[in-house]
């Protein structure tokens, strides 16, 4: 997906005040007032006697002299808007999976209540007293919920990653050091065993950290993390329940046991509802962040100071 195709990316979408200038110095012989693009963004107007434009200048000033990890004490280069890749259609893409995850999921519920019903109601002395034929119905809708479910899980969990690696890739340019982790984590971390269960939140955070609107010159601005938090939380809930859930039930032999399990699997399935819906709220926010980011164009921000061990 090229730039131009997005808009957002691009300088046509670019903060009131701060479009491309021509590329040109004032000219009195032409009688008309041209300005200099500055040498180090590339698109605010430069100062006057100066090359650079105020917010990268005072970016440069406020590294000057200071002895930084990694680096030599200079403002790092500030990136390109033709570097950023539109995470935009991809976090649509993600959304409207996740609301088909949610509807699987309320799919899931019904057939397990209905299951549950038809076996509470022939439930005596500890066993079952079902009709075959509807149990064999009730037993097909429930399977067919569930691979449905599975489905849905798998095409969603695909594109979602593909997102996350796409918006980790453009904080990498929006700002370097705001990660723990390399850009490959943002798919690796999912796939370590109880490591997902935070690793996976380092990536999105260095991510939200770096797509977050910068505050000054240099300077690292803030979001409330609220959206990436909850949704976290929800998400680590959800799977810790889910496996424990489905274990249980797997195991349930008695009747009474059955029951609890299916109740069990229902509660599961409305956390997975809601871990859904803050999941869409976490992927709109993190991709309107960056959307603004990089509306705001290049701005340089200061390398963080070496710590002492």
């Amino acid at each position: 997906m090229d730039n131009a195709a997005f808009g957002a990316y691009g300088p046509v979408a670019a903060p009131s005040g701060e479009g491309r200038a021509p590329l040109a110095s004032t000219s009195e012989s032409w009688g008309v007032p041209f300005f200099m693009v500055c040498s180090i963004c590339g698109t605010r107007s430069a100062g006057t006697g100066d090359v650079r434009c105020a917010m990268c200048a005072g970016a440069a000033e406020a590294g000057r002299g200071r002895a930084w990890a990694g680096s030599s004490g200079v403002t790092p280069s500030p990136f390109r808007l033709d570097e950023l890749r539109s995470p935009v259609g991809l976090a649509k893409a993600v959304c409207v999976l996740l609301g088909a995850v949610a509807v699987a999921d309320v799919l899931a519920i019904a057939a397990g209540v209905h299951s549950r019903m038809l076996l509470a109601d022939g439930l005596d002395g500890g066993f079952f007293s079902v009709d075959d034929d509807d149990l064999t119905l009730a037993d097909n809708l429930y399977r067919t919920a569930g691979a449905l479910q599975m489905l849905t899980f798998l095409a969603t969990s695909v594109v979602f990653l593909v997102w996350l690696r796409r918006v980790r890739r453009n904080a990498q340019l929006f700002d370097p050091y705001a990660h723990a982790m390399q850009p490959g984590w943002a798919i690796g971390a999912w796939f370590v065993p109880i490591g997902n269960l935070w690793l996976p939140y380092q990536v999105a955070s260095g991510v939200w950290t770096a797509s977050a609107p910068v505050d000054g010159p240099g300077g690292r601005g803030g979001a409330p993390r609220g959206p990436l938090n909850v949704w976290w939380a929800a998400l680590v809930a959800d799977q810790i329940l889910n496996r424990f859930a489905g274990r249980y039930y797997a195991r349930a032999e008695a009747g009474d046991a059955i029951l609890r399990g299916l109740d069990m699997l229902a509660v599961c399935d409305a956390l997975d509802i809601g871990a859904a819906v803050l999941a869409i709220l976490f992927v709109r926010k993190l991709t309107a962040m960056q959307t603004w980011r990089a509306n705001l164009g290049p701005a340089p921000v200061a390398p963080r100071p070496l710590r002492a061990h």
